[in-house]
């Protein structure tokens, strides 16, 4: 197939009306929207036996506000449901061209240097995988990153966005950073937007869902993008403020209050000082942690007090220049 077919196909296969946009939100979704427009340096090669198309070198595919950038595109694309099947007759010229409107694409593969941007949010990784039945990105690879107006997340396996239920999952050493400094790190975190019109977002609670599984779908959908709502973390749970750093089993965060809760053997180190108990609620905005335990268990702990000279085990100062010597046992030192 030649490269003009090829595009004729990539661009006629996605050709659903346009979504209306959101001025406050600009997802990553490509599951909806125009035509798919693709390009790139060394053109397009098309796999018949794969039902695939590639683009090579710097491929750009862009549809309505989101594109993709990367050193090759791979498209997968398949029948309609209900498309009559190709004739078995040979095609007039431009035949092909006729035939890519029966044709749709279901899943886009960008591999090396991926970046996925909207007018709002960039993604980051060396692989990508779209599903497009699912509006699910899937990014692994080194430098792992999504960065959207209230939060930036990195991980070290892969990250997950969903765009439909507007969550995005970082799995390995993952980290939330918001806009105000503030930092949450987990093995696994998950982060849900909410539209700013909608109710008030979740309360904390020490009733923590079960973390998703790799490849498993959304674990409570969200109506819009927008705002953060919350973020879970699961997993050697960091929760740092100004002064404090609060480690535990399980935690959630949620923005509008400034709240976090950690669950599970917490600990709060503040410089030497170490406390630990069975929860702890942790104040990110004035950086105050309360410690709970356990029914009938005491909270436990490590208080290092400031020694002064004088206090037993404290070292005495030394004598500046000039001081007399501090006498001996046979009297004043001459």
């Amino acid at each position: 197939m030649s490269a003009r077919i090829a595009a004729a196909l990539l661009l006629a296969a996605l050709g659903a009306p346009l979504a209306p946009s959101r001025a406050w939100a600009q997802p990553i979704d490509l599951s909806s929207g125009g035509p798919v427009e693709v390009t790139a340096l060394d053109g397009f090669e098309w796999h018949e036996s794969d039902q695939t198309v590639t683009a090579s070198n710097e491929a750009r595919a862009v549809r309505g506000n989101v594109t993709v950038l990367a050193d090759r595109l791979v498209a997968h694309y398949r029948k309609k449901a209900g498309a009559a099947p190709a004739s078995t007759t040979a095609a007039p010229a431009g035949g092909a061209e006729s035939d890519t409107g029966s044709n749709e694409i279901y899943r886009l593969d960008a591999i090396g240097h991926v970046r996925i941007v909207t007018p709002t949010e960039e993604a980051v990784g060396d692989k990508a995988v779209y599903d497009i039945d699912q509006a699910l990105l899937l990014m692994t690879g080194r430098g792992l990153r999504l960065t959207t107006p209230q939060y930036v997340m990195t991980a070290r396996d892969s990250m997950e966005y969903w765009s439909k239920q507007h969550m995005a999952v970082g799995r390995g050493n993952a980290l939330v950073v918001a806009t105000d400094g503030r930092r949450l790190s987990g093995d696994v975190l998950v982060g849900y937007t909410k539209d700013d019109a909608s109710p008030a977002g979740s309360k904390t609670s020490e009733s923590m869902p079960a973390a998703p599984r790799p490849g498993s779908g959304p674990a409570s959908g969200i109506d819009r993008a927008g705002k953060l709502e919350r973020v879970e973390a699961y997993g050697n749970v960091e929760v740092r403020t100004q002064t404090d750093t609060v480690r535990g089993d399980r935690g959630v965060y949620v923005p509008d209050s400034g709240m976090a809760r950690v669950l599970g053997s917490v600990r709060v180190i503040h410089g030497q000082n170490v406390i630990s108990g069975s929860a702890a609620d942790v104040n990110m905005k004035s950086g105050i942690a309360h410690v709970v335990s356990d029914p009938g268990r005491r909270v436990q702990g490590l208080m290092m007090p400031n020694e002064k000279p004088g206090q037993a085990g404290a070292k005495p100062a030394a004598p500046a220049p000039g001081d007399a010597k501090p006498a001996g046992p046979g009297g004043p030192s001459p």
